[in-house]
């Protein structure tokens, strides 16, 4: 299939296949007349590539899973590197959620604290929406 065939299936753009291409992520071959040639492998890959790009992957974190498929398997995720990237994005965003939860500590605490020590009524849990 040709780049705009592949874009279409895939949902993207073909300026995108092209920069994965780039990224040495994406492979085609090419026609006689040099135009870019995909095959359904290529298809699974750029699916792939824009399901882990979905969930805030990194083109260098999906390396593996992409080294994963062009090795046969039916899921870029069962290799050993790709399960590492796994459990460090795992651990990345358990990170995040922890330093969220202690910003909502933090803001909760003041919250409370203006609330309960200052009587302030822009301090009301309805957020000071109500006038009297």
């Amino acid at each position: 299939m040709l780049i705009g065939e592949l874009a279409q299936l895939a949902g993207t753009s073909t300026r995108t296949l092209r920069y994965y291409e780039a990224h040495g992520l994406v492979r085609p071959q090419r026609s006689a007349n040099g135009y870019r040639v995909y095959d359904e492998a290529e298809l699974r890959v750029v699916r792939e590539i824009r399901s882990l790009i979905a969930v805030g992957f990194s083109l260098d974190d999906i390396r593996p899973f992409v080294a994963c498929l062009r090795a046969g398997h039916t899921s870029g995720a069962v290799c050993p590197d790709a399960v590492a990237v796994l459990r460090h994005k795992i651990a990345e965003v358990n990170g995040c959620i922890e330093q969220l939860d202690a910003v909502r500590r933090r803001l909760h605490a003041q919250l409370d604290e203006a609330v309960t020590s200052r009587g302030c009524a822009a301090a009301r849990s309805d957020g000071g929406l109500s006038h009297h």
